[in-house]
């Protein structure tokens, strides 16, 4: 990759904002002359198309742009919102600005919080933003450090269970043009929180430069679920990273159906004795698409588990990747950890590559680790059709199938059958051979 001249000092101190996030801005952009920005060559991005990506073409957005910080000119989510059902709050986010925000105003009362990142600022805030993705740092996160321009910042205090989803939508728009969205999640202890996040993009050359902080305190309970649904000239860099204290509860779902080059890098730090990490992922890459999917599970205190299932489907020449790496330090005695990676190959001309990765220092755990790459199995295909389905009838059947385990756990319901649509569509559109 190359090129990165738009990206400059004065680009990002010309953003504005609170004192605080415009000298984290501006640090970040000083470092940007002497990063050294990443190629297939690294393990990292090993498969990956990252050798492709030209930042000349893009710029960062201006002020003007985005509008000022705290200028809401959204009314509502739209359809993306309605399909999301009952929520107890929402945050639009445009090129990575927060334009409109709205809460149950019994939450509010409760301490609960949905605000930007640039206009809510006080302590938490300032004490939330870095606190998980600055330990996991790369080029990109760089890069994002010094255009951020601010993002959605929920927070839950002490005690308070959210018992509808917060919806996040995001989206994006402008050709030869970055944004660059940060989203902080913050429970306190003994919290309880649903949180939606979708983001979206126009057909346009689109650069989004993403990063989620999910910070959850001693015995806090959060159900996180990421839906990708960009244009097809969108590349999408995101990173998630999330804080697991004592005895709390994390279950992530991701679903990745869009973009050009789409990226999930998401890890969970288990922090604390007794906590837990759940994650799910559903992905399905069609045209000349690749998903590209990199995990961490990080057990650094005795009594935690894990465990992981990502399951995706590619067609016509789309590639997938997961990588991903369970690590077991010295102080996770009794840790339980669990990957599980399966993939159908639905055409000659795709492909997926499947890594999983075990690191054990501790001797007293359990753990497995399982990945599979083929095509759709010929029993079951025969099965079907000795029935009197047709060939086309039986696959649809048979992918729906493959991905329903997942879908059935996700979060958020309302929006099983829709997401089983959207499959079902990239189906029926493959491409004449």
């Amino acid at each position: 990759m190359s090129g990165a001249a738009a990206f400059t000092v004065d680009a990002a101190r010309s953003l504005g904002g609170p004192s605080w996030l415009a000298e984290r801005r501006v640090a970040a952009a000083e470092q940007l002359a002497q990063v050294a920005w990443p190629t297939p060559a690294e393990e990292i991005w090993r498969y990956s198309r990252i050798d492709e990506l030209d930042l000349a073409r893009y710029r960062p957005m201006t002020a003007d742009e985005l509008g000022a910080p705290g200028d809401e000119r959204a009314p509502g989510g739209g359809p993306w919102a309605a399909e999301a059902g009952e929520r107890a709050g929402m945050l639009v986010v445009r090129d990575g600005r927060v334009v409109h925000h709205e809460l149950d105003p019994a939450l509010e009362a409760k301490g609960v919080r949905v605000c930007d990142l640039a206009t809510c600022d006080d302590e938490v805030v300032r004490e939330s933003v870095g606190v998980a993705a600055d330990a996991g740092a790369d080029a990109f996160t760089l890069l994002h450090d010094a255009f951020v321009a601010g993002g959605p910042f929920v927070y839950v205090p002490d005690g308070v269970v959210v018992d509808r989803p917060i919806v996040v939508l995001h989206w994006a728009e402008g050709d030869g043009e970055a944004s660059f969205p940060r989203t902080v999640v913050r429970l306190g202890e003994d919290a309880e929180a649903t949180v939606l996040e979708r983001f979206g993009s126009a057909d346009a050359g689109h650069l989004v430069d993403a990063v989620v902080e999910l910070l959850l305190g001693d015995a806090a309970r959060l159900r996180y679920l990421s839906i990708q649904e960009h244009g097809p000239r969108t590349w999408h860099l995101g990173f998630q990273r999330a804080h697991v204290g004592r005895d709390a509860t994390l279950h992530t779902s991701a679903v990745a159906l869009g973009g050009d080059y789409a990226r999930l890098r998401a890890e969970a730090c288990l922090l604390g004795r007794g906590a837990r990490s759940d994650a799910l992922a559903v992905y399905f890459g069609d045209g000349t698409q690749m998903l590209d999917f990199r995990t961490l599970q990080d057990h650094d205190a005795p009594w935690t588990s894990s465990d992981l299932l990502f399951k995706g489907a590619v067609e016509d020449e789309a590639r997938s990747v997961y990588s991903g790496l369970v690590r077991l330090r010295r102080g996770a005695q009794k840790a339980v950890a669990h990957q599980t990676n399966r993939n159908l190959v639905l055409t000659e001309g795709a492909g997926a590559e499947s890594i999983p990765n075990l690191e054990i220092e501790a001797n007293d755990v359990r753990c497995s680790h399982a990945s599979t790459v083929g095509p759709i199995d010929d029993d079951q295909r025969y099965y079907l059709e000795s029935r009197g389905v047709p060939p086309d009838e039986a696959e649809r059947l048979i992918v729906l199938g493959f991905f329903d385990d997942v879908f059935a756990r996700l979060p958020v319901g309302a929006l099983t059958r829709r997401l089983r649509r959207a499959v079902v569509d990239k189906l029926e559109h493959r491409r004449p051979r």
